[in-house]
């Protein structure tokens, strides 16, 4: 799914866009602040967010709280149950930064078939050209 999101960001029409890749638990505050817009992924485990997730937020909540609001940000989700517990525990933090959703989620359940990965690459076309253009 991931592989899809990028390579939807870094389609050969959007001009202008850097597209920068980072792990959820080495990412730092830093990085955030220098984005433009992210797109987050995540396992759905146990109903919720990932691990890897949680700790991502909670390395870069406070330092961004008040630096990052407006952050345009789309989500995608592999899900075993129906994504929804997942979706709601990132949603939660989000509103609480105050970023911007400006694309539905992509929640995947069970097994990843092609046109899941086209919605995948879909998302990550749609962020990266909403940034081209200036809409977001």
């Amino acid at each position: 799914m991931a592989d899809a999101v990028i390579r939807g960001a870094q389609d050969s029409a959007i001009e202008g866009v850097d597209v920068v890749v980072c792990d959820a638990l080495t990412t730092s505050s830093n990085q955030l602040l220098d984005a433009d817009g992210v797109i987050l992924g995540t396992p759905e485990n146990f109903g919720y967010m990932s691990g890897a997730m949680k700790v991502f937020f909670e390395t870069v909540y406070y330092d961004c709280l008040e630096r990052t609001q407006g952050l345009p940000y789309g989500i995608f989700i592999h899900a075993g149950n129906d994504g929804s517990g997942a979706l709601s525990s990132m949603t939660r933090i989000i509103t609480g930064l105050r970023w911007r959703q400006v694309i539905p989620p992509v929640i995947l359940v069970g097994d990843i078939h092609p046109p899941g990965l086209d919605a995948c690459q879909e998302l990550g076309m749609s962020l990266a050209a909403g940034l081209e253009s200036g809409i977001f």
